[in-house]
């Protein structure tokens, strides 16, 4: 029974997917403007990111509460959990929005997201199986357009270097965030463990915001809003969402669509100019993403974050 079961769970129908996937790439879309916002806040950088929570908060838990009820009812046992995903993501959006304004946005994007390869080799550790042809294919042409997609803006100077590492370190936080998140995922609903982990996040973002005497209190509060909405609701839920569906493997190419588009961002907006680099690094990973999206969900998927019916 279960030698027949299991390449059901492996390689669903297209279909099965193509709603997670869609919501993948427009939770990524709606993510890379998150450091336009930053970089247009009146308040210092963590404290922005203390905003994107405090506000994003109450409407994640005004939708979860109106379309499932109480968000906590499934979290029985998940409460470290949801803890420490909340206070890694906090500090991923401290390092990250630190480094933003010291670096390009496509670097800041880029490095900002090296979740990229973290979380698909995590994904592999898991399942303890080697990657399919297809998806070694997919991931070297995922590394190789993210070297170009820095381009003309790719800089270790000194000027930009600490900003990298900020970056660099945020991506970090960031896969230790999609792994806890993934374990909640099991028993609880997208926005809910959304809800949940944002809520952990908001103290201890306040409490380094004021340490490092940053201005918190706003004067224009759009540029906040649109980060609490667009970047936390939108972007993280949909992301969250994607999370309980697909494979690591996939979730984390997905990722690298977030520096073209903070990119042009950069572009339009600080003429930080995009080069053929960056372009052909855009088409490689266009490449990337189409070999795991016909490739299907795999073997990966089926490790331990794999979303029950229901969620």
């Amino acid at each position: 029974m279960h030698e027949a079961a299991a390449p059901t769970k492996t390689a669903p129908a297209p279909s099965a997917t193509a709603l997670p996937f869609a919501a993948l790439i427009l939770g990524n879309i709606a993510l890379a403007f998150g450091p336009w916002f930053v970089r247009a806040a009146d308040v210092g950088p963590v404290a922005a990111g203390f905003w994107r929570l405090a506000l994003g908060v109450p409407v994640l838990l005004a939708i979860v509460v109106g379309l499932e009820g109480n968000p906590l009812r499934r979290a029985r046992g998940l409460g470290p959990i949801l803890l420490f995903a909340g206070i890694a993501f906090a500090a991923d959006l401290a390092a990250w929005h630190l480094g933003i304004l010291q670096t390009t946005l496509a670097n800041a994007t880029l490095f900002g997201n090296s979740a990229t390869l973290m979380f698909p080799v995590w994904g592999f550790l898991v399942a303890r199986a080697w990657p399919t042809r297809q998806q070694g294919i997919a991931l070297a042409l995922a590394a190789a357009g993210a070297g170009l997609l820095l381009g003309r803006s790719y800089s270790l100077s000194p000027d930009h270097l600490l900003g990298d590492l900020l970056c660099l370190l945020a991506g970090v936080l960031y896969t230790v965030y999609f792994i806890l998140m993934a374990r909640a995922r099991e028993a609880m609903t997208p926005l809910s463990a959304l809800a949940a982990s944002s809520i952990a996040g908001i103290v201890p973002l306040l409490i380094f915001a004021w340490a490092l005497g940053e201005q918190i209190w706003p004067q224009q509060w759009g540029v906040l809003i649109g980060l609490a909405l667009v970047s936390q609701v939108v972007g993280q839920g949909l992301m969250i969402y994607a999370l309980g569906h697909l494979s690591p493997l996939v979730v984390g190419i997905a990722l690298l669509s977030q520096p073209v588009i903070a990119g042009t961002v950069g572009w339009i907006v600080y003429d930080e100019r995009l080069g053929v680099p960056d372009l052909i690094g855009a088409a490689l990973v266009a490449v990337a993403l189409v070999l795991v999206r016909r490739e299907g969900k795999p073997p990966v998927a089926s490790a331990p974050h794999e979303a029950k019916p229901g969620t």
